[in-house]
């Protein structure tokens, strides 16, 4: 096995590869999804989608099929988790690569509520909806790599796909101490936090996380919210619907049947799990 480090979407690419054409390959994965879904590129399809009025407009195949699993998990978040907050997100601010410094002068005007909807290839938006395909894309881009054979371990910023049986992953909490261990093995693994990624709107505090409900960022009681499911795709949008749910995130994780395990670190520290968890030693 080979040990594989580079950047791509915006975050770190940590990997387990069979071989060096495999390496390879899934750097030009990672190059071929983000040239079709980073909203930071002006060059990418997502971005012309986004520049363009038409509607409904035709996407390639590769988009359609991110967009697909996009549908499917605002369907399972039961509209919590909607790539349709682009414009909320670009609103508050957070409208270039987070490297680059972030801040608003004042609170932004209100963003109209999502409406998009994909029929195969053709995708339809109401004319305020912007889409960030940020989180989705990275969860499915890394089930895909392992599904092709490119890696048997993959994380992009956290999200990841194992088919390894000894994969254990450590949780950091917020302040980088270790928060739990897991023992992953062959399974996904995503945590979603609200102190990493923080900016000034006027005088409030705010996070990259949209809320569809409100259009605004969240606000929430919970630091980190980490989540293991069956795919990356699931266990990313997992973890940001226990914390778009606060309070009852850790309930709704327990009763969810396409969750297997959740953990949370609360604002004061302290770290919960839903039960039956496996941790490791």
């Amino acid at each position: 096995m080979i040990d594989v480090a580079f950047a791509a979407m915006g975050t770190g690419i940590d990997a387990w590869c069979p071989n060096p054409e495999c390496a390879g390959g899934l750097r030009r994965w990672f190059e071929e999804i983000e040239e079709v879904c980073s909203r930071f590129r002006p060059s990418s399809e997502l971005s012309r989608v986004n520049r363009s009025s038409a509607s409904p407009v035709v996407v390639s195949d590769l988009l359609a099929d991110v967009m697909s699993a996009a549908d499917r998990i605002r369907s399972l978040t039961d509209g919590l988790v909607d790539a349709g907050v682009g414009a909320s997100v670009t609103a508050w601010g957070y409208d270039r690569s987070f490297d680059q410094g972030l801040g608003l002068h004042a609170v932004p005007a209100p963003v109209s509520a999502p409406d998009w909807a994909l029929s195969g290839r053709r995708l339809s938006r109401s004319p305020s909806t912007s889409l960030d395909l940020g989180g989705v894309a990275k969860g499915w881009t890394c089930d895909r790599a392992v599904e092709q054979g490119l890696a048997t371990v993959v994380s992009a910023g956290g999200d990841i796909r194992s088919t390894d049986p000894e994969t254990i992953v450590s949780v950091l909490d917020p302040w980088d101490e270790i928060a739990v261990r897991l023992h992953l093995g062959v399974g996904a693994l995503a945590t979603s936090s609200t102190s990493r990624r923080r900016w000034k709107a006027g005088d409030r505090e705010v996070c990259h996380l949209i809320d569809p409900r409100t259009m605004t960022p969240i606000e929430t009681p919970i630091l980190s919210a980490t989540v293991i499911a069956r795919s990356a795709l699931e266990a990313e949008a997992g973890a940001k619907a226990v914390l778009f749910r606060g309070e009852d995130g850790l309930a709704w994780a327990a009763d969810t049947n396409w969750v297997d395990a959740a953990v949370v670190v609360w604002s004061d520290g302290s770290v919960y799990a839903t039960p039956g968890i496996e941790v490791a030693a």
